[in-house]
């Protein structure tokens, strides 16, 4: 499904979370093919907007919540390229679901066709202290039902 680029969604029964991305010169190196380290942007960005889909925006999660995601290991897969131009979705979806930590699936895809592909661990931690921290209870449950 091509999204117009302000659009975004939860697709069933996958429950996969698509943003989709126009693909700019900044994007990409001086051939017109994006940056590998561009990807790992789109897919921060996937990730953001699933939380934000879900009421728990990254502000509110440290502000009110004093908690925070960060990235403790990613393994990703270059399958084609995309180009200047091109309008790609971004997915996330999750995968796994621990008490501190989640795994997500994500994939760039164009037309259908996966570009790229990667499993994504993030843990929970408390703002300041770089600690972890339960995920909490509300997000929780939200993630718990997109698997």
């Amino acid at each position: 499904m091509i999204l117009d680029q302000t659009e975004q969604e939860i697709q069933s029964p996958a429950q996969r979370f698509v943003l989709p991305i126009r693909i700019y010169y900044e994007d990409t190196d001086a051939g017109g093919i994006v940056y590998h380290a561009s990807y790992l942007r789109f897919m921060e960005r996937a990730r953001t907007d699933l939380l934000r889909h879900l009421g728990h925006e990254r502000s509110r999660l440290s502000s009110e919540l004093k908690v925070q995601f960060v990235v403790t290991g990613m393994t990703i897969k270059y399958v084609r390229p995309a180009l200047l131009d091109d309008l790609v979705q971004v997915s996330a979806s999750v995968k796994s679901l621990g008490y501190a930590r989640l795994i997500f699936d994500q994939t760039v895809e164009r037309n259908g066709e996966v570009l790229t592909k990667a499993s994504v661990t993030a843990a929970c931690v408390k703002v300041g202290g770089i600690k972890p921290a339960v995920i909490p209870k509300s997000l929780r449950e939200k993630l718990k039902g997109l698997m």
